[in-house]
């Protein structure tokens, strides 16, 4: 029988690439400045060892601009070491004027940045088994649908290619529409205790 476990296993997160999801509300009509300051820290975390790639959301409703900034490193040891930067810090007070309050700060490592809803934060990652049960399913209905609609399409290629074609397609569907999806269908299953 398998154990619902959300606690994180502190060795698991030690040697596997992490995300740090950081949400911030600017002050209406500062988001010129806060862009220019965004372009700074981001500059600035790109020469920090273990840096895998900075990703931001901006934000579509101008009367309350909510930035989401999705900061990936290669170890949670490196992401430490930069959010606990004295470099991160001065950035962090020179950003001050500009936003409503201090940034919300989410850790995520592997598989719980697609189970992960914009209007409820994760205190915890489901269980691995879970994640893997959710996953599993939204791959192989997104796979088989597919797979049938390029059939005709990539019948008349080399295999490698159709492959390469259908799993970048596959991919896009399971992180804009598949996941989104069954997170939100077996939320409650997901996190129980929510």
């Amino acid at each position: 029988m398998l154990e619902d476990n959300s606690e994180v296993k502190t060795s698991d997160l030690l040697n596997q690439p992490v995300t740090a999801v950081l949400s911030q509300l600017v002050k209406p009509g500062r988001e010129q400045g806060y862009e220019e300051w965004l372009k700074g820290i981001s500059a600035a975390a790109k020469a920090f060892d273990g840096h895998c790639g900075v990703s931001i959301i901006r934000p579509q409703d101008r009367t309350r601009p909510e930035y989401v900034v999705i900061l990936r490193f290669d170890r949670y040891s490196k992401l430490k070491a930069w959010m606990e930067s004295d470099l991160r810090k001065e950035w962090i007070e020179r950003a001050r004027p500009l936003v409503e309050k201090p940034q919300d700060v989410q850790v995520l490592t592997g598989l719980e940045t697609w189970f992960t809803l914009p209007e409820k934060p994760l205190k915890a990652p489901p269980p691995r088994y879970k994640m893997a049960l959710v996953t599993w399913l939204g791959v192989f209905c997104t796979l088989v649908v597919v797979s049938h609609l390029l059939s005709p399409i990539t019948s008349g290629i080399p295999h490698i290619l159709s492959q390469f074609i259908t799993t970048g397609i596959v991919v896009a569907c399971l992180t804009y529409f598949v996941m989104p999806n069954l997170t939100r269908l077996f939320y409650k299953w997901l996190h129980p205790n929510s």
